[in-house]
């Protein structure tokens, strides 16, 4: 940000905290001048990676034929798992099930074989097309609609979480329902595809400029693969061009080919997929096949619910373990549950492993939680609302009982009541209600439904280690401040959220705050930039970090100006020492010639959190984050095709730091909510190729799907129940499930064939293709039961 000279005397500084302040970056994303990765300078002579990857689902390597990739134009060398100097993983859960480069066996279609080494990417990648291999083929698992979650394999422990007696209480309730829901998975489709790339530096040092959302981690794996210490590792990222969890762990193995490259040959090396290479070779979010029992009286409350949360791992652990732990923890959204089972259950198959995506498994358990709701209001002929409205958890404030978790927590914050009763006001859900029945009533071709649901979402990590942040922050003489810290910008805003915090510390203007790249080399052992926690966690660091150089300016000017140090206030842009005033920049310099150290390193860690896997019991969650989305839908019922009328969403920040920021992440939450759950596709074939895997094939929503009103607003009364920092509440998650909405509303309209008599049980993706399929066969039924 560039320096400016600051108004002294203005009431308030430009640009702290609460304040809607435009993103760092905008004005260089609309240009196309913020540097990427591979926008960046190559240093001279820097080498191209192309991957050879395996062409069978399953199966062990007979032979490796290489010499027809090593004798092509400007190949240097061909990388195998031989040439891995420490160790031939990467996986990030510690289970040694993730090779960097396959080893003796091939698990899905698409995996890494061996990583061609030329003097352009062109070289590379046509190269490595002719490598010669022979395989063994083996059975493959390829989906797990027909596996056993008891039974079959699992890629790492399952949870349970029980609380009271599900199994008797649905046996005693007055009604009951058990169904199957199928969930798909989703590419992240993020615009900057996987990149990295690495220059060595001295000895065993390199240093890896790389899109990854996990400095940290990613600097400890390339450490591990290269086999010298974490320190002789550095990793940097300014940006990314979108994350949304597919650069937590997928980011390691393309900077560890291109960190094995590079020392090996000591020259600058770069690793680039292309589209088709991204979305065949790394992991997505989940499906998920939800089994569920809920057991429930005449006016459609809930009494017990048992859940069985069977989810695709793929072929290794990656992090389907904790999503699936995630999934349980939100199998009850917004609802309490008297008496609850739930089970995880992380199948093995022969696809590529799954793995972050926004959200982490929450939205699933949401959609699973949203369905049984929809079962309970079919049985019982009532609007769906009114039953989420009877199941929801107590509110904030009252004495009531009905506010345990099942892992067994306390929702001591909850709002959904107020924020539901807000939105169902200002979108005129009872008299859209009445109008959608009279319209459809009317039209034979089109109907159109309507649907209202509710978000809790869990903030924190459930590992209890990754809940600490650090930040560095220097004050040069001149007054003018480096802030960095170790969470990584995606676009979601979080470098300018940070940098507001700053300046709202030292009340300066916010363009006196220098955002810097984020680099290991000087925050070191970060948490990734995941479980919407970037903001909680850096801020309050940064945070740290500005306190404690304010306290020694504090300090110094009360010693040299002989004043109590409570008479030294920090105004906006200058200092009030006594009964005078002193510039910022004019204080900093006397602190700088008395050698006042004008540097800090931050840290914070979430306090009261704490989870017991084993016993499925704990305090997982620092807060919860609130909202609801309304949707109204058009159908053609001849075709399966529908349009997005109209979208309202009520969403809870807290006290938000940047409210216009925050506004672009529910927009887009939303959005790719509503993507996953209706045209976002992902279809293997029988051999194991992901045949979704472009543009071309793989739906994700245009600026045309997007609702024809969309109408977004935050909370203005809510404020974090726990003292976040500004007590501002985490935005990057929990906005995505409102995409329920569309597929409640497309299920709205889809009953309508058949007069609301019949649950739907649509699953999702909701496309087109599947509308029409289960508007055929509510069409039958209802025939039937006359």
């Amino acid at each position: 940000m560039t320096q400016h000279q600051p108004n002294l005397k203005a009431a308030k500084i430009s640009g702290g905290v609460h304040t809607d302040q435009r993103h760092d970056s905008a004005h260089k994303h609309v240009a196309g001048e913020a540097v990427y990765i591979d926008d960046m300078p190559e240093p001279a002579g820097t080498l191209h990676i192309g991957l050879g990857l395996s062409n069978v689902a399953h199966g062990t390597l007979k032979s490796v034929d290489l010499a027809a990739v090593r004798a092509a134009p400007g190949v240097v060398d061909v990388l195998t798992y031989a040439d891995v100097p420490g160790e031939n993983d990467v996986s990030p859960s510690g289970m040694h099930d993730d090779p960097v480069l396959a080893e003796g066996k091939v698990q899905f279609h698409g995996q890494p074989i061996f990583a061609v080494v030329a003097t352009t990417r062109e070289q590379a990648r046509q190269a490595a097309r002719l490598g010669k291999i022979e395989y063994e083929e083996l059975p493959a698992v390829l989906s797990i609609w027909d596996l056993d979650p008891e039974n079959d394999k699992q890629v790492t422990t399952p949870l349970t979480l029980n609380r009271g007696d599900a199994a008797a209480a649905i046996a005693a309730a007055p009604r009951r329902v058990k169904g199957r829901m199928k969930l798909g998975g989703q590419d992240h489709f993020y615009l900057e595809g996987q990149v990295s790339l690495a220059v060595p530096g001295e000895d065993d040092e390199v240093t890896i400029y790389c899109s990854t959302q996990g400095p940290s981690e990613t600097q400890h794996l390339v450490s591990h693969v290269l086999g010298v210490p974490s320190h002789a590792v550095q990793v940097e990222v300014r940006r990314m061009g979108g994350g949304f969890g597919g650069k937590e762990t997928q980011a390691n193995q393309c900077a560890a080919i291109a960190a094995i490259a590079a020392k090996k040959h000591k020259r600058a090396v770069k690793v680039r997929l292309d589209r088709d290479e991204d979305m065949t070779a790394t992991g997505k979010r989940h499906d998920f096949a939800i089994d569920y029992e809920v057991g429930f009286d005449d006016e459609g409350r809930i009494l017990g619910v048992d859940y069985m949360f069977a989810l695709n791992a793929g072929f290794s652990a990656d992090l389907s373990g904790p999503v699936g732990d995630r999934a349980l923890f939100h199998c009850d959204n917004a609802y309490f549950y008297p008496n609850v089972h739930a089970k995880s259950a992380p199948l093995y198959t022969n696809t590529v492993s799954n793995t972050a995506f926004r959200g982490f498994g929450g939205p699933q358990g949401m959609v699973g939680a949203e369905r049984v709701i929809d079962e309970v209001a079919f049985a019982v002929g009532k609007d769906s609302l009114e039953i989420r409205k009877l199941n929801f958890y107590d509110p904030m404030g009252t004495p009531g009982e009905r506010n345990l978790t099942p892992y067994h927590q306390k929702v001591e914050d909850c709002i959904i009541q107020r924020i539901v009763a807000e939105l169902e006001e200002s979108a005129q859900y009872a008299r859209r209600r009445r109008e959608i029945a009279a319209f459809n009533a009317n039209s034979r071709f089109v109907k159109r439904g309507l649907a209202m649901t509710p978000v809790k979402f869990g903030i924190s990590f459930t590992k209890t280690e990754s809940n600490q942040a650090g930040a560095l922050v220097h004050v040069y003489s001149d007054g003018s401040v480096h802030m960095n810290h170790g969470g990584t910008e995606m676009g979601q805003g979080l470098h300018l959220k940070v940098a507001q915090v700053v300046a709202e510390e030292f009340q300066i203007d916010l363009d006196r705050v220098k955002i810097t790249a984020t680099t290991t080399a000087k925050v070191p052992n970060t948490a990734p930039t995941a479980a919407s926690s970037g903001a909680d966690l850096n801020g309050m660091a940064a945070q740290d970090a500005a306190r404690q150089i304010r306290k020694r300016l504090t300090d110094f000017a009360a010693e040299k100006y002989q004043v109590p140090a409570d008479q030294v206030v920090f105004l906006p842009n200058r200092v009030r020492v006594g009964n005078q005033e002193i510039a910022f920049n004019d204080l900093v310099k006397q602190a700088y010639l008395n050698r006042i150290q004008l540097s800090a390193a931050g840290h914070y860690k979430t306090p009261k959190i704490h989870w017991d896997r084993a016993k499925g019991r704990g305090h997982a969650f620092y807060y919860y984050a609130y909202g609801a989305a309304c949707a109204e839908v058009s159908v053609d019922v001849l075709t399966g095709e529908y349009v997005v009328e109209r979208a309202d969403i009520l969403h809870d920040t807290g006290r938000s730091l940047n409210r216009a920021i925050d506004i672009g992440q529910v927009e887009g939450g939303f959005i790719q909510g509503m993507g996953w759950l209706t045209t976002e596709e992902l279809w293997w074939d029988g051999k194991g190729r992901l045949r979704t895997h472009a543009p071309s094939t793989y739906k994700i929503p245009l600026a045309s799907d997007r609702p024809k009103v969309f109408n977004v607003a935050l909370t203005d009364w809510s404020e974090a129940y726990e003292p976040t920092i500004h007590r501002s509440k985490a935005v990057g998650e929990p906005p995505l499930p409102h995409g329920m909405a569309v597929l409640h509303a497309l299920s709205d309209a889809v009953a309508s064939v058949a007069d609301h008599k019949i649950c739907p049980r649509l699953d999702a993706p909701a496309t087109p293709e599947r509308v029409l399929m289960a508007i055929e066969r509510l069409r039958a039924e209802a025939a039937q039961a006359k």
